[in-house]
């Protein structure tokens, strides 16, 4: 049977570690798929790099509407990143009659609506398992293992970078601006590191899980989105005391009255195994009406296990190419005229604890006064940890736990607990999951 041919857009880090798992384990994937898959083609800014990486086996260009519109080509797979030059070539290759495959998780967490939409009246296939989690089939899990379930909630460690910062800040117990650095100095971290610890890289991964999940558009727009820039050493060596670890956490929930979609620090009780994942790894923890709750583990970035998720796409499609498109795997698991308009609810609404810690005076009647605020706003105490000052110091912390309530009060609470005279600067809020 004729091989698939396949045209690569970009072949940086994950083009060329997709160019030799294909080359390296060529028979193994075309005994898998049915039938050879060959890229022939190769668009790329610097020729003579794509040339030398690719050993002169195939055709490259240094134009991708080149690769987007050769009639020889069956799926054009993009890795050139962004969303701009990317989305044009996409939607060109779909025009074309072309499947994609993309790594792009900006690309589709901002643009999804309008590829999916697109490549349907096309009847071709976009997927993109490697745009979330890298070597973790947790695309493919969702949309297809768990088809079953009434997926109740996702919740995730999807970026290494920021992972790798909070491992080494409870490890060493070093200030996050220190091991930023470092991560800089060992490749863990961008020269330019924004998005990722700023939390919108997991924000576009957590966008995606969220549709494929409950069946809603993909609307990375109302997605709440906190980094970890203004994390210290000191929150998590007290998380680490009342037996909780912090980690940047995508979460996504179904409830009464919409989806959660929010990505910000958040304390997990140590006992937990995704509180266990440490140093650049990624796990998501998927729980499902039937299956209870599920945990996916393993390299989120990478070379080649990004490309082992890019070749998985490849061989689905390959696998599926000469089927009735009407039953196809739908790409957000979810008939896209079956999908549902639940609203993403805004952060205020949203239900979770709280840790708090809270820099006073020490003298008496703080506590008196802290806890008597909280208690107005019904919100009740579940911890506390009140650290002795030091020797000469006239200062302390006070450290809180509280049970579940809206955002929204606990908001109203803090801006109370900031006016009073012995509380010192800002109160410093992390929310909390249980995940049990």
């Amino acid at each position: 049977m004729k091989s698939i041919k396949v045209g690569l857009l970009g072949i940086g880090t994950v083009g060329s570690g997709t160019f030799n798992v294909l080359q390296r384990n060529q028979e193994e994937i075309a005994r898998r798929a049915g039938r050879g898959i060959e890229i022939t083609m190769v668009a790329a800014r610097n020729t003579a790099r794509a040339t030398e990486l690719t050993q002169g086996k195939v055709k490259v260009v240094n134009d991708g509407n080149l690769v987007v519109n050769d009639p020889g080509i069956d799926i054009v797979v993009e890795l050139i990143g962004g969303d701009d030059i990317a989305r044009d070539l996409v939607l060109k290759a779909i025009a074309n009659g072309k499947h994609v495959v993309t790594a792009n998780k900006a690309l589709i967490a901002k643009h999804g609506n309008e590829i999916f939409k697109a490549a349907q009246e096309k009847g071709v296939m976009v997927a993109f398992e490697a745009a979330v989690a890298g070597g973790i089939p947790i695309i493919k899990a969702l949309r297809e293992g768990l088809t079953a379930n009434r997926i109740q909630w996702v919740a995730g460690i999807i970026n290494g970078t920021t992972n790798f910062i909070l491992s080494e800040m409870r490890d060493k117990g070093l200030d996050f601006d220190v091991v930023l650095k470092e991560a800089q100095r060992l490749g863990y971290a961008e020269a330019d590191p924004t998005f990722d610890i700023e939390g919108v890289d997991a924000a576009h991964k957590l966008t995606i899980m969220a549709s494929i999940a409950f069946g809603i558009p993909v609307q990375f727009d109302k997605a709440h989105v906190e980094g970890i820039t203004k994390l210290q050493a000191s929150d998590i060596t007290y998380a680490e005391k009342l037996g909780y670890r912090i980690k940047l956490l995508g979460i996504t929930r179904q409830t009464e009255k919409g989806i959660e979609l929010r990505v910000h620090p958040t304390l997990i009780p140590a006992s937990r195994l995704i509180a266990n994942v440490e140093g650049a790894m990624n796990a998501v923890v998927v729980r499902g009406d039937a299956v209870g709750e599920a945990l996916y583990y393993g390299k989120g970035a990478g070379s080649e296990p990004t490309a082992s998720a890019v070749i998985a796409d490849l061989v689905d499609i390959t696998r599926l190419a000469t089927a009735d498109p009407e039953h196809h795997v739908p790409s957000l698991a979810f008939q896209l005229n079956a999908m549902a308009d639940t609203p993403v609810l805004p952060m205020s609404e949203v239900v979770t604890s709280y840790y708090l810690r809270i820099r006073v005076a020490d003298q008496a009647g703080v506590l008196a006064d802290v806890t008597r605020i909280l208690a107005d706003s019904t919100i009740s105490i579940d911890a506390m940890l009140q650290k002795e000052p030091a020797e000469g110091e006239q200062q302390t912390d006070i450290i809180m736990l509280t049970h579940q309530t809206q955002e929204k009060n606990i908001e109203a609470a803090i801006a109370k607990i900031e006016s009073l005279a012995t509380v010192v600067g800002q109160v410093t809020k992390i929310r909390l999951e249980e995940l049990g």
